[in-house]
This record gives C-alpha cells, sequence and structure tokens, in this order.
C-alpha cells in the first residue's frame, strides 16, 4: 500500500474561547509553574504517624508572597494520618503554586493551630524550582 503524503496539511481555524468563562477562571491556576518540593523524613521511631495540613505554604521571604500548597503525594491530608514503617526513612512530594518571579528565598512553612507544624527556613530558590529538603 502506498503511503500518502501531504506537503502542505489545510490551515486549521484557531480554536473559539469564550471570554466570559476566561474569566470567570481562577488565572492563579492557569500558571503551568509549579514548585515541587521532595521532603525526606528520617524516621527513628516506631508507629510514627505523619500528615500534611492544607495550610502549608511557601513563602517569599523578600515580599512574603505565598504559594499555596496544589497537592501531596504518599501523604495523607489532615486530619487523616499516614502511617511510617518503623524506623524506615519516608519520602513524600508536594507540589506548590508557582513563587514569584522576584523570590529568591522562601520558606516552607505549615502554619497550623498546634505544635509539630513543619519549617524549613531559608530555601535558595533555583532554575528548576525542584527542591529536596530534609525534616527531623
Amino acid at each position: 500500500m502506498a503511503k500518502t503524503i501531504i506537503a502542505d496539511p489545510p490551515v486549521k481555524a484557531k480554536p473559539f474561547v469564550d471570554m466570559e468563562l476566561l474569566a470567570k477562571l481562577h488565572p492563579e491556576l492557569m500558571n503551568d509553574a509549579f514548585v515541587y518540593v521532595h521532603c525526606h523524613f528520617n524516621n527513628q521511631w516506631q508507629e510514627m504517624l505523619i500528615r500534611i495540613w492544607k495550610t502549608t505554604f511557601l513563602v517569599d521571604k523578600n515580599s512574603s508572597s505565598k504559594a499555596e500548597l496544589i497537592h501531596a503525594e504518599n501523604i495523607s491530608y489532615a486530619p487523616q494520618w499516614t502511617l511510617i514503617p518503623d524506623l524506615q526513612p519516608f519520602t513524600f512530594l508536594l507540589i506548590f503554586a508557582g513563587l514569584p518571579k522576584s523570590c529568591k528565598v522562601f520558606d516552607l512553612l505549615e502554619q497550623i493551630s498546634e505544635p509539630g507544624g513543619f519549617h524549613v527556613a531559608n530555601i535558595r530558590r533555583n532554575e528548576t524550582d525542584v527542591y529536596h529538603v530534609d525534616l527531623v
């Protein structure tokens, strides 16, 4: 069977964009720039429980703007708990909305009304926006 080759494919019209619908969307969700934080927890206990609160942010040290937590992998959201295997290191991933382009240093901050929230201070911004942090 012979192959058909089209030298100049037909020009397709641009897709229609409903401007009223576009105005209703949250522009912050249209940003494809995300920040990935791989969290490493050195578990030295037995029957250790861990969780993340949705009130966890990346806070720009210069402007105090906050990047919201978008998604968490391999860890439960409060009020649920994740059981960590006894005496085993544990890793989970947090995905945040993008930081301002001007941000050079930020904090990972879990803002909760009880003790034990995560706080990693002075994380230096890099070009990839992928980070690895150790949690104590």
